[in-house]
């Protein structure tokens, strides 16, 4: 959301909009992951804004403070408070067709009273992680007599020095948390785990000052850098086809895996499908942690829990005094209550597909002027989502442009675009290692269901993916209702790239010539 109101100003010089944010405070997952050791496991000068570039991260992973505390930046900086009303969710929106705007009814969240306003365009800027999950197969939560909480809430005012912690999970927040709580000796950890994880190693590094010094003063220095952090060759292993890069990698993560965690849990630490199935850890430190005294892990399932621990399969209850579930998140957009201008909703729609199904993981049939950012199939598990819904708020300004200028009243892409578009990936999806083990990149979580997170390349995902939002900018793929259809100015649009193309191509003879008469 923030990134597409700094656009909005900047590239349209728009001012006329409103940022509804759900809760009191500005910063999305950063503001409410703060577990300890909560970070990024991509690059922060490549985890940020490409016209925002920021010279002082301290580390080549930038923390959660850290983070919030950028994009806290940004919304200073282009003062946003004053186009934002915080407390406020959307609770739904109706397209009509007779005004061609949305209706949309905003819900304070403190007071409850419910107001209506009409807008032309809307975004949904409500990121692809949505509230936090409490593994379902997990029973007996009120019961317990001591402490329990999600990672993604964190209670920062209980005191763990000298309790029995339990984690359950072992995914990416798991992975963050159990290194750093275990750092206290008298803290004794049970980590619960389910399935094992793929655990890349990761060089962390701190910026000395002249490195920063030189990044805020010589021009094109930062720019470079991020660049090169962004030539990332993790995309070849997630193509089952390159067998022999794939059984390389899977190789050389699993003498990782040998080398840094116990001998007696190694084979059981040791995936049994292909490395990127699952999202690929950035190893914070987890698996030399295991080492500690004060850390155990369990693979035994989970049968309850009950007033004073975890009761496992075996019978054993592990006595516990606190509990955190590290359990992940939904994907599921719950709060996408968007009706269209085929009557019909976001979810309805979704589910006709067998999943959420956009094109570019953006637009939707059937719902004009609205653009949603890291929709559908956008993931690609070596791309930054800051450069994907930059990417996806430029088309989207494109679009909405003549909008706003008031030559179009909507603009929504083609149903036969959108399939066409879904088709071309889901086959090539077909060749990925996605589809070898059950994750949330699938639909219900089921590996046999539709791939509604994932995005594939046969070169960077990074690349592809930008130049196909370029080639969606033509008009001829969109549904457009002119202002004034007499005037005729899709028309005159294909009219202009016509000749801009013709000029092009008329440029080319006299180019030859004056090559071969002065070279």
């Amino acid at each position: 959301g923030i990134c597409t109101a700094v656009e909005l100003k900047k590239r349209l010089g728009f001012e006329n909009f409103t940022i509804y944010e759900r809760d009191s405070t500005l910063g999305g997952t950063w503001r409410d992951n703060t577990y300890p050791g909560c970070g990024s496991d991509i690059p922060g000068h490549w985890y940020s804004l490409s016209t925002e570039l920021n010279p002082n991260w301290s580390n080549l992973y930038a923390t959660q403070p850290e983070i919030r505390d950028y994009w806290q930046n940004i919304f200073d900086k282009y003062n946003l408070h004053s186009h934002t009303q915080f407390n406020s969710k959307v609770t739904s929106a109706i397209w009509s067709n007779a005004t061609q705007k949305y209706t949309v009814e905003i819900t304070n969240t403190l007071s409850g009273e419910k107001t209506l306003v009409e807008t032309n365009v809307m975004f949904y800027a409500i990121g692809g992680f949505q509230k936090p999950v409490f593994s379902t197969d997990v029973p007996g939560r009120e019961c317990f007599k001591g402490h329990i909480w999600h990672s993604a809430r964190y209670r920062h005012d209980v005191d763990l020095k000298g309790k029995r912690v339990g984690v359950i999970g072992n995914g990416c927040s798991g992975a963050q948390l159990v290194p750093t709580l275990s750092e206290d000796p008298s803290v004794q950890i049970t980590n619960f785990c389910r399935t094992p994880q793929w655990y890349v190693p990761r060089t962390n590094y701190a910026y000395p000052r002249l490195v920063k010094w030189i990044f805020a003063h010589i021009p094109f220095t930062m720019r470079w850098y991020r660049n090169l952090l962004m030539s990332d060759l993790t995309f070849v292993i997630f193509r089952k086809s390159n067998k022999r890069i794939v059984a390389l990698v899977t190789k050389l993560l699993s003498k990782y895996i040998a080398l840094k965690a116990p001998k007696s849990q190694v084979t059981k630490l040791t995936p049994s499908y292909p490395p990127g199935c699952k999202r690929l850890i950035v190893d914070p430190g987890y698996l030399e942690c295991l080492n500690r005294p004060n850390v155990d892990i369990t693979w035994d399932r989970i049968e309850r829990i009950v007033e004073n621990g975890i009761e496992l399969d075996t019978g054993e209850v592990v006595p516990l005094d606190v509990i955190i579930f590290a359990t992940g998140y939904s994907v599921d957009p719950e709060d996408l209550h968007v009706r269209g201008s085929l009557d019909t909703t976001v979810r309805s729609f979704y589910k006709s597909q067998g999943g959420p199904v956009a094109y570019l993981g953006s637009s939707i049939p059937g719902f004009p002027n609205l653009f949603i950012l890291l929709g559908p199939n956008v993931i690609s598990g070596s791309t930054s989502v800051i450069f994907v819904q930059e990417a996806q708020i430029g088309l989207a300004l494109k679009l909405i442009k003549p909008v706003l200028a008031g030559h179009l009243k909507s603009v929504e892409v083609k149903q036969e675009v959108s399939e066409q578009y879904n088709l071309w990936l889901q086959d090539r999806l077909k060749d990925s290692v996605w589809n070898s083990c059950d994750s949330y990149y699938h639909w219900d979580n089921d590996r046999n269901s539709r791939n509604v997170a994932s995005f594939p390349g046969w070169m960077s995902p990074a690349t592809l993916l930008y130049w196909l939002m370029r080639k969606a900018e033509r008009w001829e793929d969109w549904k457009v209702v002119e202002v004034d259809s007499q005037t005729g100015w899709i028309r005159k649009q294909n009219r202009n790239a016509r000749r801009n193309i013709l000029l092009g191509l008329s440029s080319i003879p006299l180019a030859m010539l004056l090559y071969h008469k002065y070279f």
